[in-house]
C-alpha cells in the first residue's frame, strides 16, 4: 500500500472479528517492520507485552474501563517504555561500539550525552522512554495497516494497574495499548471525523 494510502485509510477501530485470529506469523511481520521507527541514540528503549490469551485479555480489558475491544481483538500490546534505555545495561552500546569499528571515543561521548539528557532526573527519564515508545507505537499501527491488520490505541487505561498486573519493572513505563486484529464488518464504524491541518496547528517563529 502506498504511504500515502496507508495513512488515509487507517482507522481507530472499535469493533474486532472475533472469529478471525491474527496468526503469529503476521504479528512477528509486523513487529520487525515496526522496529525500524526511529529512537535516541538508537537506544530502542522499549519492549511489548501481547495479550493474547482470555485470561491475561481479561486482566487488560478490567484495567482499560472494560472497552470490550480488548477481549474481542486477537491480541492487545501493552507498549513499555524503559527509563534506563540510555545506561550501560543496554545491549545497544556494544552494538554502536562494532558499528563504529570500536572507537570507543565515540561511543563514550554518546553515553555520556544519553545519560545527561535522559539520565539526569526523573522527568527526562520518563520523557525519554515514553517519546521513544510512542514512535514505535505509531510505526506499529501503520505496520499493521501494510499487512491488513487494523488496530486501535488506547490511553484510557489503569497505568499502574497495568504495571502491576504484568509485573513490570520499576524503570519501565505503560505508554499505551493498542489493540490488533480484524474489522468486524457485521458492525459499522462512526464517520472518520476531519484533522485539524497546517493552518490550524503550525506555527512559524
Amino acid at each position: 500500500m502506498e504511504t500515502k494510502a496507508l495513512y488515509q485509510e487507517r482507522r481507530s477501530v472499535n469493533y474486532f472479528d472475533e472469529n478471525k485470529p491474527l496468526s503469529k506469523s503476521t504479528l512477528e511481520e509486523i513487529i520487525n517492520l515496526a522496529v525500524l521507527a526511529p529512537s535516541a541514540f538508537n537506544l530502542q528503549p522499549w519492549r511489548i507485552i501481547a495479550a493474547e490469551s482470555k485470561e491475561a485479555k481479561e486482566k487488560l480489558k478490567a484495567l482499560s474501563n472494560n472497552q470490550s475491544k480488548v477481549a474481542e481483538a486477537p491480541v492487545t500490546l501493552i507498549i513499555v517504555g524503559n527509563k534506563n534505555g540510555w545506561d550501560e545495561s543496554n545491549p545497544v552500546w556494544e552494538e554502536m561500539l562494532q558499528s563504529v569499528g570500536n572507537n570507543t571515543d565515540m561511543v563514550d561521548g554518546a553515553k555520556q550525552a544519553a545519560a545527561f539528557l535522559y539520565g539526569s532526573n526523573e522527568e527526562r527519564s520518563l520523557k525519554f522512554a515514553e517519546s521513544n515508545a510512542g514512535l514505535l507505537a505509531m510505526s506499529i499501527m501503520i505496520a499493521a495497516k501494510e499487512l491488513g491488520v487494523d488496530s486501535h490505541p488506547m490511553s484510557g487505561i489503569d497505568f499502574e494497574g497495568i504495571h502491576k498486573a504484568f509485573t513490570l519493572q520499576p524503570y519501565e513505563t505503560v505508554v499505551m495499548t493498542i489493540a490488533l486484529g480484524y474489522v468486524d464488518h457485521s458492525k459499522t464504524l462512526y464517520p472518520k471525523r476531519p484533522r485539524r491541518g497546517f493552518n490550524d496547528i503550525l506555527t512559524v517563529v
